[in-house]
């Protein structure tokens, strides 16, 4: 994901002159492109991401159209004070880009854990919440954000993550979900670079005779309701998959918007897959992490599978 993104800024940045990228103290060889093309448009502000996120604000407040780039933690949680008054309360578009979401950096320990962050984005006025899949998500995902006039958080894996789209999605659009499989009896409701192994999960269930829609809900803030409420009318489970905590990510906004809405549960009810309301204290990568919190394909397809014989609650 973030070779994409280094690329697609570069490309980017070679047709819009007030694209500026600053980077909190990593990725200068991942820039090597864009810094030597624009070096004038090319700032590493340190290991002072307050201070960056200050500078953005101002450069988007002037007319330019900042990027702030660095490890999820640092570039949210670290600054969140001045992503709230700086950047959100100004109404600035500044693009802010965090790398190794959700458990991507799961080796490193919980400095470098992401699981709190859609929750602490998606809380303030106006900013745009996406996650994409998927290193054409991303790629998208970044051209859209640039027509926008106000904030948007794009929250990324790491790298080496499946590639789910073939190209750049034509109907890709901020708040519109992907449909990436077709089905009628159970919705895979999917966040982010978790998406391999929903897939996953849809072809054990699939397998076993259940048809399975997949949608990829890149948009986390403004949610696709017209996506959510066609799920919620024919299917007989949905499910909403992320790498995140259980409050205030991908599951906590549907079921707030079914709590707004009105709208009731499908027969089987809403499951929310998640990293829980805990801190994970376990050593070990991704993969590992993954399976210890219930969030790999097969778990998530064997969950799925009792709920529908009505083994399990939803």
């Amino acid at each position: 994901m973030r070779n994409a993104f280094a690329d697609e800024l570069t490309k980017l940045g070679d047709i819009d002159p007030r694209l500026v990228m600053l980077s909190g103290d990593i990725g200068n060889r991942l820039f090597d492109k864009f810094r030597a093309k624009h070096p004038g448009r090319f700032f590493n502000c340190g290991v002072a991401e307050q201070n960056m996120m200050g500078v953005a604000a101002g450069l988007a407040l002037s007319g330019l159209r900042p990027v702030a780039y660095t490890i999820t933690p640092f570039v949210t949680t670290r600054c969140l004070e001045q992503i709230r008054v700086d950047v959100c309360y100004h109404e600035a578009p500044v693009i802010i880009v965090a790398v190794g979401a959700g458990l991507a950096y799961a080796g490193l320990g919980p400095t470098h854990h992401a699981c709190e962050d859609i929750a602490f984005l998606r809380s303030l006025p106006g900013m745009v919440v996406c996650c994409p899949c998927d290193a054409w998500e991303v790629r998208a995902a970044l051209r859209a954000a640039l027509q926008q006039d106000r904030p948007v958080y794009i929250r990324m894996g790491k790298k080496g993550e499946p590639q789910i789209h073939a190209e750049v999605p034509a109907e890709f659009a901020l708040g519109r979900a992907l449909t990436v499989r077709e089905g009628d009896e159970v919705c895979l409701v999917s966040t982010g670079n978790i998406l391999p192994e929903v897939l996953h999960a849809a072809d054990a269930l699939a397998a076993h005779g259940h048809s399975v829609q997949v949608l990829s809900m890149h948009t986390v803030k403004p949610l696709d309701r017209a996506a959510l409420a066609r799920a919620f009318a024919r299917c007989r489970v949905v499910a909403t998959c992320e790498e995140h905590g259980a409050i205030g990510g991908l599951g906590a906004a549907v079921t707030e918007w079914m709590a707004d809405s009105g709208t009731r549960a499908p027969p089987g009810g809403v499951v929310r897959f998640n990293t829980g309301d805990a801190f994970f204290r376990l050593s070990g990568e991704q993969e590992f992490a993954r399976e210890q919190l219930g969030l790999t394909g097969h778990q998530i397809a064997e969950r799925i599978e009792r709920v529908l014989a009505g083994k399990a609650a939803a």
